[in-house]
């Protein structure tokens, strides 16, 4: 089928057009009525839509501003029968509650804001009083401490039942020594201290003057004889720095005669470095006269107290077979090298070197370097076998057994073994031969610039003992000097016979091998089997002996009235302090500001506030020395003087101090022990009560100073703060100085010197001496740690910034100084270290005085320098604690330690004082300490000793 589309369109059309017609029609036949009725209901249905929906519509603005929904409801009123100047009043009243809405909404959040500014200061507030309220509790749980303590330091002084006692009175009054037949011979060759020295002259609190006759004026030699010039002004030199001299004979305990050296006049050779006498030939006269020692003043007819000092090389009065007259000596002591053995009267004479060195000062540059252990020659001797004999009988026992000593030596030397020896037995060229000694001795051969090139190179120096009646030979003593000066441990063959210097009181086991003649087949074995530890041991050992004892005229004189002292049992004199001078005058009052307001410290309790207590001095005047006599003079080379204190002192046992001896003592927990809290009440420990003294080197950094004292404030167990001001400026007037609550003493420093951070001082009066830079930055448990750990530590250097010495591997031959993070240390730098008061005196007095020129030359290095000479003393590390590597405050000036040749200055100073000491005597160490509870789990209800340590 097939549609028509455009008839189609025109019927669709046509339709269309026609169709308003017909639906007109269809009206015509719709009743009205349902016309009125849907037009009504389409009206209410809308009316009621509109209703819901404005009803929907307020009731949800209600919710949110009520004034809105006012304005809403309003804005649907009929304003249709208002007129226009009502409608505009209306609109004008609208606008104004408006604007008075928007003030009270603006009133009303500036309110609230100001309400809750309120609000966060009120919290703020209540956290600050929060934390004063813990401060002041800890505060107070402190004074709670500290009255306790207080309490029973009361309580100690009260139980006290041994009053300080009076000096002793002398048990005689201050005279001349009265006079007294002279003693018979026989009963003078039997002297010993208790028969023929008067005790009443020497009282314990004497300080053992000593009186010296004037040579010039008391001369006691005979005729065409005469004390080396040289010699007695030395002597008398010496003997004016020493504290024991006194002009008053009356209050002398003992009387020094200078009888030697007494040559004839004219009658020396020189030999190269020092005078060799010559001995003379058959006389019947000696140096000494018993004439003019009877009309010495003070002789008292017997010479009791008389000490006759003969530095001659010779013996003072020969008998062995010799045609001479014995010198009638009495009572006196005779000091000298050489002694027959029916002569020498064992503890009361004294066998001393002879006088070899210079007058005195720094020696280190006359030792040879201690390293390495073994040298070229294994052991060397050089000397000739000189005689003058004027006996008709001749040992000949003795020549045997010399010839066969040098036989097997000689053999030995030349056998088949890979050591080397230097044996001469005839002086080539003979340079001795006018040297004869009336008994046989081995002489030296050559100079002493050629035997000393010798014996830096020896392991071991052979040295043969005289004849078996000689107890000492002043050429024994001559090869003894010489071979602890060039660091050859001495072998003497022979030892069983001789008497060694100041045996009394000196092991010489340690410094040197003693073999009787009958082990000479035995002698290459031994050598052999000993060690380098040991070999090293002994030369440094020897080395001691020779520096402290031998070295010079001062040491020989001092060590002498050191060794008579001793003997007495009297104590030295004390140890001179430096006396501070302080920076202000006696008119200026430096001006103080308040208690500084601290950053937040660990809220902890770290110990509690006590009042300055300083160390007890000088408790062992007289024990000391009888304790631990064998140290002073074998380990720390030091009877010289008496200290305050010793980081020595011994210990005593844990339950002492509950039995007996509890004076001064804290223990934790009353003995109990604790954790935390108890920990924080007592100081506890092996020793008792003690404080420590802040010594801080300034120079120029006001600021920084005030900051690190103002720091300070509050810190437990502090008894004074001593600042050493560096500068020749003085402290400004308007300086307003920290009250910090301890003592601040000011001093003023000699000159710029780093030396000046070691001065011991006499404000410094506690054992526990904490150095530390005006820069560094410590808290307080870490300073408080620090002290705990130097309290158990006492002889070593306690701090916190380890340093190491590292080995320079492309020379192969010095050390280098590295400050690297590493896991083996071997210093710890004094900018913040604990160290002992002992060890300033030690720096200042008794360390070679080419150290202290050094650190001055470079501004540098007095921290390396003392950790050398606390090494050196003990042979320990040093003890580092806690994980702190620097110390500096951030903010501060730059330091000295900034400069680019800082380093390279250290590098060199470790290996100088590497040569004056002769070794390096730094030693590693791989550990530091910590807190006992650190990183440990423990209760809850149990607090750590310290919390972030």
């Amino acid at each position: 089928m097939t549609f028509n589309n455009s008839a189609g369109y025109s019927a669709i059309g046509a339709g269309g057009a026609g169709s308003a017609p017909g639906l007109w029609k269809r009206l015509k036949h719709v009743k009205i009525y349902r016309v009125v009725f849907i037009v009504s209901f389409v009206l209410i249905s809308v009316a009621l839509i509109t209703h819901l929906y404005v009803v929907n519509v307020e009731s949800e603005e209600n919710g949110k501003n009520v004034y809105k929904s006012r304005s809403q409801l309003e804005a649907f009123e009929d304003f249709s029968s208002l007129k226009a100047a009502d409608l505009k009043l209306r609109i004008d009243e609208m606008m104004r509650i408006k604007g008075t809405v928007s003030v009270e909404l603006r009133e009303l959040e500036s309110r609230r804001q100001k309400l809750q500014f309120d609000i966060s200061s009120y919290n703020q507030r209540i956290d600050e009083l929060k934390q004063e309220m813990s401060r002041q509790q800890t505060e107070l749980d402190r004074l709670k401490i500290s009255v306790e303590q207080a309490q029973v330091a009361q309580q100690e002084a009260v139980l006290r039942n041994t009053p300080e006692l009076a000096l002793p009175k002398p048990l005689f009054p201050a005279q001349l020594p009265p006079t007294m037949p002279p003693l018979d011979a026989n009963e003078a060759s039997r002297c010993q201290m208790s028969t023929c020295f008067d005790h009443s002259r020497c009282s314990l609190t004497s300080g053992f003057p000593i009186y010296l006759y004037d040579p010039d004026q008391y001369p006691v030699v005979g005729t065409g004889f005469d004390v080396d010039g040289f010699l007695k002004t030395t002597i008398k030199q010496t003997l004016g720095y020493n504290t024991h001299l006194t002009d008053d004979p009356k209050a002398a305990c003992i009387f020094l005669v200078l009888t030697g050296e007494s040559l004839p006049e004219h009658e020396t050779v020189r030999n190269n470095r020092y005078t060799l006498p010559v001995v003379p030939e058959l006389r019947n006269v000696t140096g000494l006269s018993a004439a003019k020692l009877q009309k010495l003043p003070y002789w008292g007819g017997d010479g009791r107290n008389h000490i006759l000092l003969n530095f001659a090389r010779r013996d003072l009065t020969p008998t062995s077979g010799l045609a001479v007259k014995t010198v009638d000596t009495g009572r006196a002591m005779i000091v000298q090298s050489t002694f027959e053995a029916s002569q020498f009267r064992q503890g009361f004479d004294l066998l001393i070197p002879p006088i070899l060195g210079p007058p005195g000062g720094d020696v280190w540059q006359e030792c040879a370097p201690m390293l390495p252990a073994r040298r070229k020659y294994l052991m060397s001797f050089q000397g000739e076998l000189k005689v003058q004999n004027t006996s008709k009988s001749i040992d000949r026992e003795a020549e045997a057994l010399d010839d066969f000593i040098v036989e097997h030596l000689t053999e030995m030397a030349s056998g088949r073994t890979q050591d080397k020896f230097l044996l001469q037995f005839q002086c080539i060229p003979a340079t001795e031969q006018k040297f004869l000694s009336p008994f046989r001795d081995w002489s030296l051969c050559g100079t002493d610039s050629s035997r000393r090139s010798v014996l830096k190179e020896s392991t071991f120096a052979l040295i043969l003992a005289p004849e078996r009646h000689i107890v000492s030979s002043t050429y024994l003593q001559a090869r003894l000097y010489e071979a602890l000066r060039s660091g050859a441990i001495p072998v003497i063959l022979g030892g069983d016979q001789v008497h060694l210097p100041y045996a009394e009181t000196l092991d010489w086991r340690r410094a040197m091998i003693l073999l009787p003649r009958a082990r000479i087949t035995e002698l290459h074995f031994l050598l052999r089997a000993v060690p380098d530890t040991d070999l090293l041991f002994m030369r440094r050992q020897g080395r001691l002996f020779w520096e402290r004892y031998f070295s010079s005229v001062q040491a020989t004189v001092d060590t002498i009235v050191t060794s008579l002292r001793d003997r007495l049992g009297i104590p030295p004199r004390p140890i001179q302090n430096i006396v501070a001078q302080s920076v202000f005058n006696g008119t200026f009052v430096p001006l103080k500001s308040d208690p500084p307001v601290l950053d937040a410290e660990p809220e902890e309790s770290l110990g509690p506030i006590e009042p300055p207590y300083p160390s007890p001095a000088f408790r062992r005047n007289y024990t000391a020395l009888l304790v631990q006599s064998r140290e002073a003079w074998n380990d720390w080379g030091d009877p010289f003087f008496l200290y305050p204190q010793l980081p020595f002192d011994p210990v005593l046992p844990s339950d002492a101090k509950f039995i007996g001896s509890h004076m001064g003592f804290r223990p934790i927990g009353h003995g109990v022990g604790g954790a935390g809290k108890e920990f924080g009440e007592a100081l506890g420990g092996n020793h008792p009560r003690e404080q420590f003294t802040i010594v801080m080197l300034t120079y120029e950094r006001e600021q920084v100073l005030m900051d690190s004292l103002g720091r300070l404030y509050g810190l437990p167990y502090l008894h004074k703060v001593v600042v050493v001001w560096n500068s020749p400026k003085p402290p400004l007037e308007d300086l307003r100085w920290p009250d910090i609550g301890v003592p601040v003493s000011v001093v003023r420093a000699p000159r710029n010197s780093l030396n000046n951070r070691f001065l011991p001082f006499d404000v410094i009066e506690t054992e526990a001496v904490l150095s530390i830079d005006d820069d560094a930055h410590l808290r307080h448990d870490e300073i408080l740690f620090g002290f705990r750990v130097w309290r158990e530590h006492r002889d070593r250097i306690v701090g916190f910034p380890g340093r190491f010495h590292a080995w320079d591997v492309n020379s192969n031959s010095a050390w280098n100084y590295n400050s690297n993070y590493t896991c083996e240390l071997s210093m710890v730098l004094t900018g913040a270290a604990f160290v002992h008061k002992y060890y300033t005196y030690l720096y200042t007095y008794w360390m070679p005085q080419a150290i202290r020129d050094k650190v001055d030359e470079y501004m540098n290095c007095e921290d390396i320098a003392m950790n050398f000479l606390v090494s050196h003393v003990t042979r320990q590390p040093p003890v580092k604690v806690t994980s702190r590597w620097t110390f500096r405050c951030p903010g501060c000036p730059v330091s000295l330690s900034e400069d680019d040749t800082h380093f390279q200055e250290r590098h060199k100073c470790i290996n100088f004082f590497t040569r004056v000491f002769g070794y390096t005597p730094l030693l590693n160490t791989q550990y530091r300490a910590d807190s006992i509870l650190f990183k440990t789990r423990i209760p809850h209800d149990k607090q750590k000793c310290f919390k972030f340590i």
